[in-house]
């Protein structure tokens, strides 16, 4: 069972749906396609889609799309593929794009709070221990960091190379 989890709990309803051959977006759901679908379709006049990026996707390609894109949701098809942090921070960083993005795939615990820090907003859990660790508030957390990201410590002296005076 997939629940969508934010930093404000779970949410209800999310009317999002990662379109495959054998599931579509009904009337009252919005459809999440992949990237060479998304560009498809935008150049036919279709707006108010997501966008799923898988690992080995060219996330620059969304560049002049940015505005048209409703969510980005990026695949972690398994733990030991981190291709979709860099996604995310170049959608924030670089590219400047301020709308959701999601993680979708093995989205574990532990990961959690680096993904935050890199910009993903939502994520599609599915993972039990995640699932039963986040109900309870409990977020693993790193008080110290090594450098920044697309989302700022709220406390600047978490930074341990940072000199604050």
């Amino acid at each position: 069972m997939t629940k969508i989890w934010k930093e404000s709990g779970f949410v209800n309803d999310d009317p999002w749906v990662i379109e495959t051959e054998e599931a579509k977006a009904g009337s009252n759901e919005k459809a999440i396609v992949g990237l060479d679908a998304f560009l498809e379709q935008t150049a036919a006049g279709a707006s108010g889609l997501g966008v799923l990026i898988s690992p080995a996707d060219d996330v620059t390609r969304l560049t002049p799309h940015l505005d048209r894109v409703a969510l980005v949701a990026v695949a972690f098809p398994a733990f030991n593929d981190g291709r979709a942090f860099s996604h995310a921070s170049l959608l924030r960083t670089r590219l400047g794009y301020a709308g959701e993005i999601r993680a979708v795939g093995d989205v574990l615990i532990d990961q959690i709070p680096l993904m935050l820090r890199c910009g993903i907003e939502s994520f599609a859990v599915t993972n039990a221990t995640a699932l039963k660790r986040l109900a309870e508030g409990r977020l693993p957390g790193i008080s110290n960091h090594y450098q920044p990201t697309a989302k700022p410590s709220a406390n600047a002296n978490s930074y341990s190379w940072r000199r604050v005076s």
